[in-house]
């Protein structure tokens, strides 16, 4: 039997600590200009464990879109490899009286699985455009630097600068608020999703480029049929009024509005590729079954959509 070596490499470093904080203070040594503190999130498989003895499959279907919803927190650990999909499909499947209690979470799992599939087919290529936008605007005109008033959290709008703050202090956000902040960023400030993209990767503890990058483009519709925006009814709704109440521009929110009138004012007019009588977006965020349109994959782009 091997035997599992326990002298500490030359160069790697230390492996135990006597408490996180000694942990914080050698990751501030080492990586001085990294942002944000330490995540509260802990790894390690006892905690991948007792995270999945939590899962609620019933509950994660009714309220999986809802910023308070019984989400799993699973997924930095499948991430590292702490935790694999088919170990959670097993435990799913183990505390469902039906399979229909467990089917949301398990094609959540699936469409993990289809991220990394579609990064083995494009390879270097999730970098790139798989199609021209949908939004009537030239892929050229979008800014191609993250702004500095996003980065710093200094935007006045209360509820991206929150959804920042989280994103740089805990290594997560809840996915509706990845979409959102995409969204916003891609639609309302005309910013490349690469940039985006990179800039969530830099943060995110559960993130790869297979699952964040094709989801930006998801949202960006360069890897969809159509955008995907939203407005302040869908912020509340799925997000209470927690941002808005503390709001400076709760007076002048750009999110304000029927989804109408927020796609006349963000999309130029575009031919019709089919007509499918659901307009370019639908309110639930969710592409349609009816695109004709292909990414260089040949994989059909409406089969894309960030959910986690």
């Amino acid at each position: 039997m091997p035997t599992v070596q326990t002298t500490s490499i030359p160069g790697d470093l230390p492996r135990t600590f006597a408490s996180r904080k000694e942990l914080e203070r050698l990751l501030v040594e080492e990586f001085p200009s990294a942002e944000g503190s330490l995540s509260p999130i802990r790894g390690g498989r006892q905690a991948a464990e007792a995270k999945l003895s939590q899962v609620n499959p019933a509950r994660y279907a009714k309220s999986r879109n809802h910023l308070k919803g019984a989400v799993t927190g699973l997924s930095p650990y499948i991430r590292h490899g702490v935790l694999t999909l088919a170990e959670v499909r097993d435990a799913v499947f183990q505390r469902i009286r039906n399979r229909n209690d467990g089917s949301k979470l398990i094609n959540e799992l699936g469409w993990r699985d289809f991220w990394q599939r579609m990064w083995l087919d494009l390879g270097e290529g999730i970098h790139d455009d798989q199609e021209e936008p949908k939004t009537g605007h030239a892929a050229s005109s979008y800014a191609k630097e993250l702004p500095a008033d996003v980065r710093d959290g200094t935007t006045g709008l209360a509820c991206m600068d929150g959804f920042r703050d989280e994103l740089v202090s805990t290594g997560w956000l809840h996915n509706h608020a990845r979409m959102w902040m995409a969204a916003w960023l891609v639609h309302w400030r005309r910013v490349h999703w690469k940039a985006g993209a990179d800039w969530f990767l830099e943060h995110l503890i559960d993130g790869d480029p297979a699952s964040n990058h094709l989801s930006w483009q998801w949202v960006a519709s360069t890897f969809s049929h159509k955008p995907y925006f939203f407005n302040r009814d869908n912020l509340v709704r799925y997000g209470g009024t927690r941002h808005c109440d503390d709001c400076s521009s709760v007076h002048r929110c750009p999110f304000d509005g029927s989804y109408e009138q927020l796609e006349g004012q963000l999309f130029a007019p575009m031919p019709a590729i089919r007509s499918t009588g659901n307009g370019r977006n639908r309110r639930d965020g969710r592409p349609g079954n009816s695109s004709v349109n292909r990414g260089r994959s040949g994989a059909s782009a409406a089969l894309a959509r960030p959910k986690r």
